[in-house]
């Protein structure tokens, strides 16, 4: 099953597997796609995987997360149009295949360069102080539906398939989910805490072609306690009430493709990325944290069946990593297969997979060396199987 196709709208995406959005921090300054950034994009063009999605974008400079985000703009526009055009080529002429590309679009709000909060949150700001100046006003907030519309109508004419507009790993709009004790028209109810999620949703789908995928990557659940997660009872325990509404008004907007992660990387990494060893001893199992994906990923299925589903969480399996592909989509967990640390590190293991020569010790280690390097403020990319990476950690060490 990993090997046939899929429609999503009126997209073919040749295979089930999905090379996740994996922020490099490389950018140029403008935004634009530098040499790091290119050469990544390069191996993923060669990896054989039906859909390539593009890393977070910002859809304005105090959105941005670091001073090498990516964020496309009308000045750099052709430098994106040129990237992905010779990606296109190099997909066919080395694989045989036209991948979709997708552009995830973001505001890094609590993790932005200067912070821009919903609310104040305890258990956050236990490692990032803020103070109430953070907080984003309404007003501000009413601006962003506009925003995104620009960024997606560009990412169309740079020649992507689709956008993202992301909600996931306590960046904004999922900050915004848990805004349980915020005033005004962003905060307090269901209705208002999702409000500027489902208005930028429907903007861009207003202004976007009927042949342009529209997609999101949700955190289902922040696997934080309530009031100050969401999809999370007061216990820490997973509650699917309001992701389940908030999926079915996505699917009323005209969502296509829901890409499922869990978690806040900047909080708790073992949830959205179990690991083998990393910087703390995560308080459960690595196998926990899959079963939870799953768990996730087939009520989603089984609650939204017409719902194009992207698994997430594979990229920690290694001998078994396509034995368990092939069983989640064979089982119905989900209908693609998404890896992120896993093509950072073996950019090639599809390809190599369906050749006959896939290697399992070139796979990822889950050690979390990428992010070591991203939260020292360095480039992003495996610190073990390329070189470059490798001797960037080991200055860093020294």
């Amino acid at each position: 099953m990993l090997n046939t196709p899929i429609y999503v709208n009126s997209k073919m995406i040749p295979n089930r597997v999905v090379l996740q959005p994996m922020e490099g921090c490389d950018c140029n300054t403008d935004g634009s796609p530098s040499e790091l950034t290119v050469a990544k994009y390069i191996r993923a063009a060669k990896s054989g995987a039906g859909l390539i999605w593009f890393e977070a974008n910002a859809v304005c400079p105090e959105g941005r997360t670091n001073p090498r985000q990516m964020m496309l703009t009308e000045q750099n526009l052709p430098t994106f149009k040129a990237l992905l055009s010779n990606l296109r080529k190099i997909a066919l002429d080395e694989c045989g295949i036209s991948p979709v590309f997708i552009l995830q679009l973001t505001h890094s709000g609590r993790q932005s360069i200067t912070p821009m909060i919903a609310y104040r949150n305890p258990v956050y700001e236990e490692k990032r102080p803020v103070s109430d100046e953070n907080i984003v006003s309404d007003e501000y907030l009413d601006t962003l539906p506009e925003k995104y519309v620009s960024s997606a109508l560009l990412a169309i004419e740079a020649g992507f398939d689709g956008v993202d507009v992301k909600s996931c790993h306590g960046y904004l709009f999922q900050e915004l989910l848990s805004a349980f004790c915020r005033d005004g028209r962003y905060g307090g109810s269901f209705e208002n805490r999702t409000r500027l999620y489902l208005d930028c949703v429907r903007a861009v789908k207003a202004a976007i072609p009927e042949n342009i995928l529209l997609t999101t990557r949700l955190s289902v659940s922040d696997m934080v306690q309530k009031p100050y997660g969401f999809g999370t009872t007061e216990q820490n325990e997973l509650d699917f009430a309001e992701p389940d509404m908030l999926i079915e008004k996505l699917l009323g907007e005209g969502l296509q493709m829901l890409n499922v992660t869990v978690g806040n990387p900047y909080y708790n990494p073992h949830v959205n990325r179990p690991y083998r060893n990393g910087g703390y001893t995560p308080p459960e199992a690595a196998s926990d944290g899959l079963a939870r994906f799953e768990v996730i990923e087939k009520h989603v299925k089984e609650r939204f069946p017409d719902l194009t589903v992207v698994g997430s969480g594979l990229s920690y399996y290694r001998d078994d990593l396509f034995e368990q592909s092939e069983r989640q989509l064979n089982e119905g967990v989900c209908d693609l297969v998404g890896f992120g640390r896993m093509w950072l590190a073996y950019p090639e293991f599809y390809r190599d997979y369906t050749s006959g020569v896939f290697e399992a010790k070139k796979c990822c280690l889950a050690c979390s060396k990428c992010t070591v390097l991203m939260r020292n403020k360095q480039v992003s990319g495996c610190a073990v199987f390329n070189k470059y990476y490798r001797d960037l950690l080991k200055s860093i060490q020294k």
